[in-house]
């Protein structure tokens, strides 16, 4: 959360914020929010990769769109759908993780889920933010499908044998190495990360709602970005914890489509 701060907490940046929380909330402060966040991540990675691959099939079949564009549409259409069946897992998880040591507002995911249910609006509560979430989701997962695919393409198209192996389930066709598809991987995130944050930093926002004290400043996607950017600018405001997440989804990003590789050989689907 290097976007916000609370109190005299001063989240400035990374480090300061890896040695900041363990002193305030104990080591355990920084995996605060983790249980929601892998209860959402299961599905959110299954139904992304899914969707990406109806989709593409849907893309060339029914519109005839082949390509590097193929890639980037389906990529968006993926990730948008991921987000919007797995939001309320995410707005429980921004919630817990945000709490301060000593001021807990929720006791766990279930007293969060109900919470925000009975305070909040009901279920319209748990999709604050989504606008923003899903303008933002759209380039983030479209650029790294688009750029992961891309980069696979180029790679054993001009270094076949210097990047590429036979399939394990298909020797006919080839693959990236290992470590090609973790380093393609990561470059992915790193880009899409950089394009879309803003964004994020937007949602986060929004999501916290009546938890920040400028709550009634950030009621929707244009005044939260035109608030942070007047306020703090764009690299201290619209781009202020950047490097942490480049420091979480360059290597979240590279496993997750090598996984998504690996799987497609181990399942027979080359």
């Amino acid at each position: 959360m290097c976007d916000l701060e609370r109190g005299s907490l001063s989240l400035g940046g990374v480090f300061s914020t890896l040695c900041a929380v363990p002193r305030k909330e104990g080591y355990l402060g920084l995996y605060k929010g983790n249980g929601a966040m892998m209860i959402r991540i299961f599905p959110y990675g299954a139904i992304q990769f899914m969707a990406f691959d109806q989709y593409q099939k849907v893309i060339k079949k029914q519109l005839g769109i082949s390509g590097h564009v193929h890639r980037l549409m389906a990529g968006s259409m993926a990730g948008i759908t991921a987000v919007i069946c797995t939001y309320p897992l995410d707005m429980v998880r921004v919630r817990l993780a945000f709490q301060v040591k000593g001021e807990h507002k929720y006791m766990g995911i279930i007293h969060a889920f109900k919470m925000i249910y009975t305070k909040e609006g009901g279920f319209s509560g748990f999709y604050r933010g989504l606008m923003p979430t899903i303008v933002g989701m759209a380039p983030y997962a479209g650029f790294s499908f688009f750029t992961f695919g891309t980069l696979k393409s180029i790679g054993l198209s001009q270094a076949p044998n210097l990047l590429g192996r036979p399939s394990l389930d298909n020797p006919d066709v080839l693959v990236l190495k290992t470590h090609v598809n973790l380093l393609c991987g990561g470059i992915a995130g790193a880009i899409a990360q950089t394009i879309s944050y803003p964004l994020d930093v937007t949602r986060r926002r929004m999501q916290l709602g009546a938890v920040l004290p400028d709550s009634e400043k950030c009621l929707t996607m244009v005044q939260t970005l035109k608030y942070v950017y007047q306020q703090h600018g764009i690299r201290r405001g619209l781009y202020r914890g950047l490097s942490l997440n480049y420091i979480r989804c360059i290597p979240s990003q590279a496993v997750a489509f090598t996984t998504y590789e690996l799987m497609k050989q181990f399942l027979h689907l080359n």
